[in-house]
């Protein structure tokens, strides 16, 4: 038989840890994270054979509130919003529109189920809550209300909390809470996004009784989120209408190729070129400045127009090389990944091509983080098993880097893959090494967290950390520097291939 060359893998349990296996998981997970701190071997090192283990998200979550001090016993001081800071969150949140359709979908199918269902926004401020009211009174003693601001740094690992951070459907059952004060319940949380900007608006919860899991209810909660987010897509089409109807006078009216677009980006109506779904607006919109590089467009002069821009391209977008980068334009350019802020993770590109700057999608970033900690390049199959941990999903990678040429153009090459080698690469990330990227559980990515967190290794462009000292004062051996190849064999992929790849 032929060997595919993929290493083994221990077979995934197919029943779910019961609620007093999660416990000792819970104790016994604590208990060895502070003996690592106190240096006190022996203690059993994770992923030990015969030893269950919290799943990732969560393991990641103990150990940030480790790093932050949280009592597990205790939590942290609640913080709550007054009633008219509740109703403004309310309204700018979008989803009371949708509220009467969440009541119906997620609590009168469960009517014989005990069951809190909650709505937070972005923040994790808990903007509605309803359900039984013995349910809702039991709730009170744990200080989840409405009004609560319900995030890790407060009340430890949860479903809302964790939904928010990952980004993805999450169930936080028992004692996979981080409080003790927690693990007579089960919840599950959804995000919920903008369809039209991708921004998080929020998170649908249903809470209850741990001896009371239902195992439908993850997938009840996310397609009420997804029931949410359809009504704001019919929201943002409303309007991507109105503004379509009031420029088309206007470009009837003008000399050459231009579009409208919306606050976001949306193509309202176009004249003397295809239309592009969507430009990539900046982060903070395209200010004041009259004359804008705009990828895909090239230069393009933008007029502010009702709630959207004209945007007219100063020279053909077949002249311009469609708006791409060319690999001239990249020679001395800068490269800035700023991953500072959790959800809204930003590129940035100045060189001959002109600067601009747009949000990255959650696996564009972490592409992009790779290859930025990575610099002499990566197959296909290498990106694959530091994204999935699954080599064999190279098709996957290959379309998101293909994505990724139609506006980096020159600045992303290939074969192997990788950032230009006279590109300037900066990273910007968060103070907290487990905030960066907390929405990804890559392999790699969480690698990277914890060698950031250990100081190991430093993102490019970052300060050097002094190293860890010794006992006499004197440090206790180099720091690697910052996308070496020494940091990326700890963070990035593991298995190198010996035949290089010859396909981009």
């Amino acid at each position: 038989m032929r060997q595919t060359g993929r290493q083994s893998r221990r077979p995934e349990r197919r029943t779910a840890p019961s609620t007093a296996e999660l416990a000792r998981i819970h104790d016994r997970t604590l208990a060895e994270a502070a003996a690592r701190e106190l240096a006190q071997p022996p203690y059993p090192e994770p992923g030990s054979p015969g030893l269950l283990e919290p799943r990732p998200e969560i393991g990641d979550s103990w150990a940030r509130l480790r790093r932050l001090g949280l009592d597990p016993d205790a939590g942290a001081a609640a913080v709550h919003l007054g009633p008219a800071e509740i109703e403004q969150r309310r309204r700018t949140s979008g989803l009371d529109a949708v509220l009467p359709a969440l009541r119906d979908t997620l609590l009168q199918p469960v009517g014989q189920t005990p069951l809190l269902l909650a709505i937070a926004d972005a923040d994790g401020h808990v903007l509605w809550q309803e359900g039984e009211r013995a349910l809702r009174r039991s709730a009170d003693r744990i200080g989840f209300l409405t009004g609560a601001r319900w995030i890790e740094e407060s009340v430890g690992t949860n479903g809302i909390a964790v939904a928010l951070r990952a980004q993805r459907p999450m169930h936080v059952h028992s004692a996979e809470h981080y409080l003790r004060s927690h693990h007579s319940w089960t919840c599950v949380a959804a995000p919920v996004h903008d369809p039209g900007t991708g921004r998080l608006v929020g998170a649908i919860n249903l809470s209850g009784p741990a001896r009371n899991v239902r195992p439908y209810l993850l997938q009840l909660t996310a397609t009420a989120a997804r029931l949410a987010e359809t009504e704001l897509r019919a929201h943002r089409l409303e309007a991507l209408h109105q503004l379509r109807t009031l420029a088309a006078p206007m470009l009837a009216r003008v000399a050459g190729p231009a579009l409208v677009v919306d606050s976001a980006g949306w193509t309202a109506a176009a004249a003397g070129l295809p239309p592009p779904g969507r430009l990539r607006v900046p982060v903070g919109g395209w200010g004041t400045a009259a004359v804008h590089w705009v990828p895909g467009l090239g230069e393009c002069a933008l007029e502010p127009l009702a709630d959207g821009w004209l945007v007219r391209p100063v020279r053909p977008p077949e002249a311009d090389a469609s708006g791409t980068v060319t690999a001239e334009q990249a020679e001395g350019a800068r490269l800035r990944l700023d991953l500072r802020r959790q959800d809204r993770p930003e590129l940035t590109v100045r060189g001959a091509a002109g600067s601009w700057s747009h949000p990255l999608s959650p696996r564009h970033a972490e592409l992009l983080l790779l290859l930025a900690t990575g610099r002499e390049g990566s197959t296909a199959a290498q990106l694959a098993e530091a994204l999935f941990g699954d080599p064999g999903r190279t098709v996957t990678v290959r379309a998101e880097l293909s994505r990724l040429r139609r506006y980096l153009g020159g600045l992303l090459a290939h074969r192997p893959y990788r950032i230009a080698e006279s590109v300037l690469v900066t990273v910007d990330g968060p103070d907290d090494p487990y905030d960066l990227l907390p929405a990804s559980s890559a392999p790699a990515v969480r690698r990277l967290r914890a060698g950031l967190a250990a100081g190991t290794v430093r993102l490019p462009g970052a300060a050097p950390v002094p190293p860890p000292r010794g006992p006499a004062g004197a440090p206790t051996g180099p720091q690697p520097p910052a996308s070496s190849a020494a940091s990326w064999a700890s963070v990035g992929p593991q298995a190198r291939s010996t035949s290089a790849e010859t396909s981009a």
